[in-house]
């Protein structure tokens, strides 16, 4: 018998036992990210207009402008989004703070780093373990496993998850109006999977990985990725990644025992699909550039310096 080569899709019929087990207590109350997913479209709007015009330097009066809002409000947002000012924030975003930052992060990942691969990877208050596909499963792309999914805000804008009762298998970001095509990407990825639509039960597993980091509150969680051993390999190193810290491709090269696999190694992290948790937007260019970001590189910018001002403050 031939298999669709798209993931089946049906209506929730999982409910919140079945993923319990890999995603901590779901007994705490939600934290709306609502407010915090609207300011940072606001903010990610705020960062394409810099980068179009770094040349001219724009004051954050023309900034502001240049978004729809007054500066006063403008300031508002940014306090509210990343806990300092629009101008602090603004300060993180340049080559020159990522060069000193690539700098300032080499003790603590070489630290880090020599702990080696197999304990969990910790992200902040989140500690994160991982758990491959059989070869069976990587071979049919998730035949016999079950995908809960739903679109959610985050502080970085909506999300699309995807969690099974071995781990989350899925975090993507996407804009507003391209909820189906984000859906489309799961879809063929995971395409001998059967994908079941439930947001009431993904929305505590969002919570506990955006709101409750925000609260200092501690928490594990497993993944369950697909991918070759390179990938899996790549995907672990980045795990060691501290928030706060940078690196670049040829320090994740040193630590995998690939030091000229460079190339190879960006394939890798472009082709990780749990954002956020893998930290691949932590990876950049030793000259300081951000380098790409499968889900935007306004996005990349943003996430970097809130994790700045995050751990600064």
């Amino acid at each position: 018998m031939q298999r669709n080569k798209s993931a089946k899709l049906s209506k929730n019929r999982v409910g919140a036992k079945s993923v319990q087990r890999y995603g901590g207590s779901m007994n705490m109350q939600p934290v709306p990210l609502s407010q915090a997913s609207l300011d940072y479209e606001r903010i990610a709007k705020a960062i394409s207009f810099l980068q179009a015009n770094y040349l001219e330097q724009p004051g954050l009066e023309t900034v502001a402008r240049a978004v729809h809002m007054s500066e006063f409000h403008f300031q508002r947002v940014f306090s509210r989004w990343a806990g300092i000012s629009p101008k602090r924030f603004l300060q993180f975003l340049t080559v020159e703070h990522a060069k000193r930052q690539l700098a300032e992060s080499k003790p603590v990942l070489d630290a880090t780093f020599d702990s080696g691969l197999s304990s969990p990877g910790r992200l902040h208050d989140l500690f994160v373990s991982v758990e491959a596909v059989t070869p069976g499963e990587f071979k049919t792309r998730g035949e016999g496993i079950q995908i809960t999914y739903g679109f959610h805000p985050t502080p970085f804008g909506k999300c699309l998850i995807g969690v099974t009762p071995r781990g989350i298998c899925w975090l993507s970001f996407h804009e507003n109006g391209s909820q189906r095509a984000v859906l489309r990407d799961l879809q063929s990825h995971w395409r001998g999977a059967e994908l079941v639509d439930g947001a009431k039960t993904t929305a505590p597993i969002v919570n506990e990985i955006f709101s409750n980091l925000e609260k200092g509150e501690k928490a594990s969680l497993s993944l369950l990725l697909m991918g070759t051993n390179f990938q899996l390999k790549v995907w672990q190193a980045l795990l060691r990644i501290p928030r706060g810290d940078v690196t670049t491709y040829e320090n994740i090269g040193q630590l995998i025992g690939a030091p000229k696999s460079a190339r190879a190694i960006g394939s890798a992290v472009g082709d990780n699909r749990v954002a956020y948790l893998i930290p691949c937007h932590r990876v950049i260019r030793k000259s300081g550039m951000l380098g790409g970001y499968h889900w935007g590189e306004p996005r990349k910018r943003a996430m970097l310096a809130w994790e700045t001002a995050k751990t600064a403050a």
